[in-house]
């Protein structure tokens, strides 16, 4: 009788740490309200300053008060002699979209540059929306128009990949045009309970092409100034397993692993009770 009471006391005490420390090791930005607020009202809001990259689809339109100065300088527009604007048909869907034409858009080639109508070439990779915005604008102003254009710079293909320990990895699409790292892994179904949260890896390629390797601990409330709280366009998120996460994922025989889970127990039952006679 005394042995089974001591052995259900330690069962219970290993109970208890362990329910103790697993809150701890799952919370996300931990002591963030330790931080400032005049110091995260400073921070950023780095989501506007993503930059293009080979591969992108953009939708660019140009606009001003003279509709058909301005057409011509729009993908499947043109004005005929007598100053009447046409609309081409498009033919051709983007895989995956509906409704919209991919002979709308402007895809970012491999030297980082776009075909614009009239224009030609312009390099874009390694610009902001807004920068190529402006200088789409100055190549059109004043060399081809009276008044300086408004030009909207829009991302078609806003889209982040989600990897590792999460409940649905996948790549990820933003009809916003943004993605913070929590509204990507919520889009994944959040991380799985044995996931490093300490140890999540975002791989980002910049404009030029290089690639470069970041790690990220979301429990860090420094995180929320990082410039790595806002995503970039095809950015690539590994959620790693932690150790127990990791042992389990290594999958074994059925049978064999079966008759090994058995032994082991058997074995640290047989364990505990000698540990606890000798006492």
């Amino acid at each position: 009788m005394k042995l089974i009471t001591s052995c259900c006391a330690l069962v219970a005490a290993l109970s208890l740490i362990t329910s103790c420390s697993a809150p701890k090791k799952v919370a996300y930005i931990e002591d963030a309200e330790e931080i400032p607020a005049e110091v995260l009202a400073a921070t950023p809001n780095l989501a506007t300053e993503n930059t293009l990259q080979p591969g992108d689809l953009l939708n660019i339109e140009v606009t001003g008060t003279n509709y058909a100065a301005v057409a011509p300088f729009n993908k499947g527009f043109a004005v005929d002699a007598e100053g009447k604007v046409t609309q081409f048909s498009h033919n051709n869907n983007i895989q995956g979209e509906t409704g919209e034409k991919s002979t709308r858009y402007y895809l970012v080639d491999n030297n980082g540059d776009i075909t614009f109508p009239i224009i030609g070439t312009v390099h874009v990779a390694g610009l902001t929306k807004s920068q190529v915005s402006e200088l789409i604008a100055s190549e059109i102003y004043p060399k081809y128009l009276k008044e300086k254009p408004v030009v909207d710079v829009r991302f078609m293909n806003f889209r982040v990949t989600v990897l590792g320990a999460v409940k649905t990895p996948g790549v990820k699409t933003s009809q916003n045009e943004s993605f913070n790292i929590f509204e990507a892994l919520a889009t994944a179904g959040d991380m799985d309970i044995k996931a490093d949260r300490e140890n999540i890896i975002l791989v980002r390629t910049d404009g030029s092409g290089r690639r470069q390797v970041h790690k990220i601990d979301v429990h860090d409330k420094n995180l929320l100034l990082s410039p790595y709280y806002y995503l970039q366009p095809n950015d690539i998120l590994i959620v790693n397993w932690n150790r127990s996460g990791a042992q389990q994922a290594w999958q074994m025989n059925n049978g064999f692993n079966t008759a090994i889970t058995i032994v082991g127990g058997l074995s640290g039952i047989v364990g505990l009770i000698i540990a606890l006679i000798s006492l």
